[in-house]
């Protein structure tokens, strides 16, 4: 793990899997929210207009777990893509890949069969 100054702040980067600084974006088309605050419940992507304050950009978002969430006190959200009055809401901070919507989300297993591979070169 490294620290990388990126407009004018230290973040965390990872040279080895990721050479790009971690940043809080848009989970659909990776637009990149820049301002120091957590995003209101009505602020809205300008690239895609989707809603910055979803379960998809939080930090407690895993499709593996229950009602998609880590964090066990939260109230169950039907809709991950659209804005919510979740009390525990944080923006993550993580690297943008984007996914084709055809062929759904990536699974964990094929996420790090796809590291592995750029790892050895096939």
């Amino acid at each position: 793990m490294q620290r990388q100054r990126v407009h004018g702040k230290l973040v965390r980067t990872y040279s080895r899997d990721y050479p790009q600084p971690m940043t809080r974006h848009c989970f659909k088309c990776g637009e990149e929210w820049t301002l120091p605050n957590a995003p209101g419940r009505r602020d809205e992507c300008e690239g895609c207009k989707t809603d910055f304050r979803c379960c998809r950009n939080c930090v407690h978002f895993d499709i593996i777990v229950a009602h998609q969430c880590r964090e066990r006190r939260a109230e169950p959200v039907d809709e991950k893509d659209r804005a919510n009055y979740c009390e525990y809401f944080d923006f993550v901070r993580r690297n943008f890949k984007k996914i084709d919507p055809s062929q759904g989300e990536i699974s964990r297993e094929e996420a790090a069969k796809d590291t592995l591979r750029k790892l050895l070169g096939d």
